[in-house]
C-alpha cells in the first residue's frame, strides 16, 4: 500500500512539473521548431522575418522560464532536463535547415553539433558522479554570439541600414556567417574549459573521498580484515 502511494505521489509530482508555467514555456520552444523551419523553407523575406520573430521569442522565453522557475520556487528535475534540450534542439534544427538551404557551409554546423553532443554527454557523466559543472564564460560568449548569428542568418537578405546621415547595404547572411565562425571558436575553446572543469571537479571529489576514507580507521580495519 505504501509503495502504491509513493508511486502515485511521484506521478502527481511529474504531472505538476509538466504543467507549471516555466516548463510550459520550455516545451513551447520545442513545439515552435517545426513552424520556424517551415517559415525558413519558404525562402521569402516575409517567411524569414516571421521565422526570426518566432526564434527571438523562443530565445526570450529561455531567460523568462529560468527566472520564473527561481522566483516561483518551481525548479524541477524535469525542467533541468528540458531547458538545455530545448535550447539545443532549436539551435541545431535551424542550423541544419540553413545548410539544407545553402545559407551556411556544413562544416561549422557539424563542429557545433559535435560540441553540443559532447558537452551534453560530459554533463551527464558529471551528474552521475555527483559533480556539478558550472557554465563557463566561454560557453556564455558562445551562446550570445550564436544567438545574434542565427538572427542575421534567418533574415538572410541584404538590407539597407539608414543612420540618417549615412545609409549602406548590409548583407546579413555574410554578417551571420562571420558571427557563426566566431561562435565556432568560442564553442571549441569553451569545450576545452568544460573538460578542464570536469577533470578538476572529479579530482577534487576523489581527493575528498580519499581523505574521508583515511580519517575513518574503522573502515580501514574492516577492509583489511575482508582482504585477509
Amino acid at each position: 500500500m505504501a509503495r502504491d502511494e509513493t508511486k502515485a505521489a511521484r506521478r502527481r509530482t511529474l504531472r505538476e512539473d509538466a504543467v507549471n508555467l516555466p516548463n510550459l514555456l520550455t516545451m513551447a520552444r520545442v513545439v515552435v521548431i517545426p513552424v520556424v523551419l517551415w517559415l525558413m523553407a519558404q525562402q521569402t523575406r516575409e517567411g524569414n522575418f516571421w521565422a526570426t520573430i518566432l526564434y527571438s521569442a523562443a530565445a526570450v522565453t529561455d531567460f523568462v522560464d529560468g527566472y520564473l522557475a527561481r522566483r516561483m520556487g518551481l525548479t524541477s528535475l524535469l525542467g533541468k532536463f528540458l531547458d538545455p534540450l530545448a535550447d539545443k534542439l532549436i539551435v541545431l534544427a535551424t542550423l541544419i535547415m540553413m545548410v539544407q538551404l545553402g545559407h551556411v557551409p556544413a562544416w561549422p554546423v557539424a563542429l557545433i553539433a559535435a560540441r553540443e553532443l559532447s558537452i551534453t554527454a560530459l554533463r551527464s557523466i558529471a551528474i552521475s558522479e555527483g559533480v556539478v559543472i558550472a557554465a563557463s564564460q566561454g560557453g556564455k560568449d558562445k551562446t550570445a554570439v550564436q544567438m545574434v548569428a542565427l538572427v542575421a542568418l534567418m533574415l538572410h537578405d541584404t538590407y539597407v541600414l539608414d543612420f540618417g546621415i549615412y545609409a549602406a547595404p548590409v548583407d546579413l547572411n555574410a554578417v551571420g556567417t562571420a558571427l557563426l565562425y566566431l561562435s565556432v571558436f568560442f564553442a571549441v575553446t569553451s569545450a576545452g574549459e568544460y573538460i578542464g572543469l570536469f577533470a578538476s571537479a572529479v579530482e577534487a571529489k576523489e581527493k575528498r573521498e580519499r581523505e574521508e576514507a583515511s580519517s575513518d580507521p574503522g573502515d580501514g580495519s574492516t577492509i583489511k580484515g575482508a582482504d585477509a
